[in-house]
This record gives C-alpha cells, sequence and structure tokens, in this order.
C-alpha cells in the first residue's frame, strides 16, 4: 500500500502521522514537544519535528506539513533566521495593525482588499512591527516564510525557490483570495519596501522531495489542514477547541467581512475558507480546573455536576488578550458572584460555556457572511471532554458532531500528500468511522447572560 505522511506543527507541539494513501487507515504515528511563548527560533521547530519523524517514514511516498498560521519567519540573503518568529497569538503589534488599517482607507478597504482586516496576530501587523521596531534587523530580511514554508522549504534541502500554498498565504494580509494573487502595495506599506514572496503553489502539486526521496506537496495552514482532515464539506461549520479557538466554514465563494470578526481565508483545496478566530479556547477549561485545585477530570465531573447557567456565573475568558473580539490588552472577568454560585462545579461550567459562548457568537459572524450552517463539527483537544460535548447542545442551536479522536491537521496534511501522490480533481475520499452526534438543546439564557456580562465589561 503507498504510505504518506502529514505533519502538524502547532503552537505546543509537532505530530506526525503515516498514512494509507488510498484509505487513510493510520499506519504509525509520533510527536514530540515545542517550547511554550509567543515568540520561538523555527530551529525548535526542526528539532522536534526530526525527534517526532524518527523511524517513522520508511516506505513513505509523498508528505505535507500543516502547521500554525500567521508566524513571521524572516530571512536574510544566506537563508539564515534574522531573529524569533513571531508566532501568531503574540500581540505586541496590534497598535501596528490598527495603523495599517487607518493608513490603507479603513476597515472596508482591506476587507474588499485581501478579505480581511489585519489584527496583531496577522503577518503583515508584524513586518510593520519589525520595520518600526527592529530596523536594523529589519534591514537583513530578504524573505518571510510562514511556519508551514519554512519546515517545508527545510524539507526540500533549503532550495532557491520557496513555495507556500494559498490557504495559509491568505493570512498573511498581503495576498488577496479573491484574486488570487499578492498585494505588494500592501507589503510595502507595511514593511517599506518588497521582499522576496514565496511562489504560490497549486493545491495539489509536488514542489520538491526530502533528501530521502519523499515526495513533498504545499502542506497548509493548520486551519486548513483540519478542514481537509476531518473532510468538511459546505453546510458544516467546524468549531475548533485548541490553544485557540476558530469556527470557520467551507465556502465556494470569497468573503470580505469589513467588521474584522470574519478572516476571509483560501482553503487547502481552491474553495474558501470565512474564518473567525479566538486566542482563548481549552486553556480556559485547564486554567479554570487549577483554579480550583483539581485536574481536568476532576473538573470535567464538577462541570457535568452543575446546571446550565453555572448558577449564574458568567466568565469572560479573555485570559490571553482576545482577537475576535478584537482585544489584545483584556483580561478575563467573572461576573454573578453571589455565596451560592461560588462553587467549584460553577466554575467549572462558566469556564467552559464562556469558551463555547465566544464560539457561538462566531457562528453567528459567519451566518452574517452568508454562511448557511447545517451542522457544527467539533474537534481540538478539547472536543472528546464529556463536559464540553454536553455544554455545546445548550450553546449552539444546531446538531453537535464530534468525529472520532485525530489529529485532524496532520491528517489533513496526510491526505494532501495522498491527493498529489496519487493525482485527481479531488482529494481522496478518506472515511471516518465512530462520530458522535449530540441533538441541540439550547438554554438562550447562557448566551444572554454571556452578551450582557460581555456588553457590561467592554462596552460591546
Amino acid at each position: 500500500m503507498p504510505l504518506v505522511a502529514g505533519v502538524d506543527s502547532s503552537t505546543q507541539s509537532v505530530k506526525v502521522v503515516v498514512r494509507d494513501a488510498e484509505t487513510g487507515d493510520l499506519v504509525r504515528e509520533g510527536r514530540a514537544a515545542h517550547p511554550d511563548g509567543t515568540e520561538v527560533h523555527p530551529d525548535h521547530w526542526w528539532s522536534a519535528l526530526e525527534q517526532a519523524s524518527s523511524g517513522l517514514l520508511d516506505g513513505v511516498e509523498a508528505m505535507a506539513v500543516g502547521a500554525q498560521q500567521h508566524g513571521m519567519v524572516a530571512l536574510d540573503g544566506a537563508g539564515e533566521v534574522v531573529r524569533p518568529a513571531l508566532l501568531w497569538n503574540d500581540t505586541r503589534s496590534a497598535q501596528d495593525a490598527a495603523d495599517l488599517v487607518a493608513e490603507w482607507g479603513g476597515p472596508q478597504a482591506w476587507a474588499d482588499a485581501v478579505g480581511s482586516v489585519p489584527v496583531a496576530s496577522f503577518t503583515i501587523s508584524k513586518v510593520r512591527w519589525l520595520a518600526r521596531h527592529e530596523p536594523e534587523l529589519a534591514a537583513r530580511v530578504a524573505r518571510v516564510l510562514l511556519p508551514h514554508d519554512w519546515l517545508t522549504w527545510r524539507l526540500a534541502g533549503r532550495p532557491a525557490d520557496a513555495t507556500t500554498d494559498r490557504g495559509d498565504v491568505s493570512g498573511t494580509g498581503y495576498w488577496s483570495p479573491a484574486a488570487g494573487d499578492y498585494r505588494l502595495d500592501l507589503l510595502e506599506l507595511a514593511f517599506g519596501r518588497a521582499y522576496d514572496v514565496p511562489r504560490v503553489a497549486a493545491p495539489h502539486e509536488i514542489v520538491g522531495e526530502t533528501s530521502g526521496g519523499i515526495a513533498l506537496a504545499p502542506g497548509t495552514g493548520d486551519n486548513m489542514g483540519a478542514a481537509l482532515g476531518v473532510g468538511a464539506l459546505p453546510g458544516d461549520v467546524v468549531v475548533s477547541l485548541g490553544t485557540s479557538g476558530t469556527a470557520f466554514a467551507v465556502s465556494s465563494a470569497p468573503t470580505a467581512d469589513a467588521s474584522g470578526q470574519v478572516a476571509g481565508f483560501a482553503d487547502a483545496t481552491g474553495r474558501f475558507l470565512p474564518l473567525v478566530c479566538t486566542l482563548n479556547a481549552a486553556r480556559v477549561f485547564s486554567a479554570a480546573a487549577a483554579m480550583v485545585g483539581t485536574d481536568i477530570e476532576g473538573a470535567t465531573q464538577a462541570a457535568l455536576g452543575a446546571a446550565p447557567g453555572s448558577g449564574g456565573l458568567v466568565l469572560l475568558p479573555y485570559l490571553d488578550g482576545e482577537r475576535t473580539p478584537n482585544l489584545p490588552d483584556a483580561t478575563g472577568s467573572i461576573l454573578g458572584l453571589t455565596r451560592d454560585a461560588m462553587t467549584p462545579a460553577n466554575l467549572a461550567r462558566a469556564s467552559i460555556e464562556g469558551m463555547l459562548c465566544g464560539l457561538a457568537d462566531a457562528v453567528d459572524a459567519l451566518r452574517a457572511q452568508g454562511v448557511v450552517p447545517a451542522r457544527i463539527m467539533l474537534v481540538g483537544g478539547a472536543a472528546a471532554n464529556a463536559a464540553v460535548q454536553e455544554v455545546a447542545t445548550t450553546v449552539f442551536d444546531l446538531p453537535v458532531v464530534v468525529p472520532p479522536p485525530g489529529e485532524y491537521v496532520a491528517d489533513g496534511a496526510a491526505r494532501q500528500a495522498a491527493w498529489a501522490h496519487l493525482g485527481g480533481d479531488e482529494p481522496p475520499a478518506w472515511l471516518l468511522a465512530g462520530e458522535v452526534v449530540r441533538d441541540p438543546a439550547p438554554v438562550p439564557a447562557i448566551r444572554e447572560a454571556y452578551a450582557e456580562a460581555r456588553r457590561t465589561v467592554h462596552g460591546s
């Protein structure tokens, strides 16, 4: 059987899966940790990938890399890293994003140009920060790659020309999904000059090969990889609960949301992927567990024992600032404190309700852009949690589908590699067996209380 490999180089770790190219059956897998932080030298990713893939790639004929979006990997003319990569969750460029929006004529102008309104996470905001705050380093920059581009480039032996894909490059802020081309005028506005940009490869193109002769597909961003890995189709809204929270949908048409809530990304197949991202997801629940002196299992049992609405407690989960809504300097808040409500069970449940209410707002924002959702596909590290699944049925007004546990970004990268290896107009059909379907049982008071708390603290 032909074997393919997929990589997920995420914020916290790297995962590698090896699958049968035709059926998608899992053959073997590995993982390794990444250092914590909002800036990381890319060499750490490379070392972790070598560790995670050691002994795994025998017989593999093609592979692809999925990785965290937006990160700025700045290289000099010799291909050496100029400074540690600024990651998507580094908010120091928030003011630079706001300045760029104002300088280019406002949010609508940006939405029309590149489908999205820049915020701190976008690459274009980070290169503006670099130009302003570290001009000597900026002067050395000859090329900027995204994390998955850099890893693919390293796997290919550091060729003179680098490649990217339309999914990940659509998160830079200087490439237009609608036009399918770079906006170098916006790059020059941000950085003061243009630098070398990678070629945008076709979704199932072979872009190089490793020293061991493994063919390399273009790879993609993590959200695009997850959509491909879970097999999302029009009508599916994927809600992913990892370090960040995302809600995204496969669409046949590009979007341009001037409010900035919905990023108008491309996907990894030639379609589009309107997406809303929050900075705070699974770690909200783990932080709440630590706060009440227990572990995830203890917090899960506590949350299951609390009633919907958490006794009136409402948690605004902006523990690391927030991207949507755009509140980079915000902190978390707990409202509705009374003697009766102040129990570990209520706090545990309120942390899940707060996390999911923010993502339910995200689904509403997608609806406002023309997305017609039929079901919620709940994925990510926290999706298998029993309390998260139960709370999801009370927050969302759609059926909640939980696919079987998997490394969906890595799986999506592997599926892309299989597509490139096998050919065809569409990716190979890999079946996911064992999904759980939960019927909706919405409790409107939960989202109403969350909205009121948000207005009280942040005015909107």
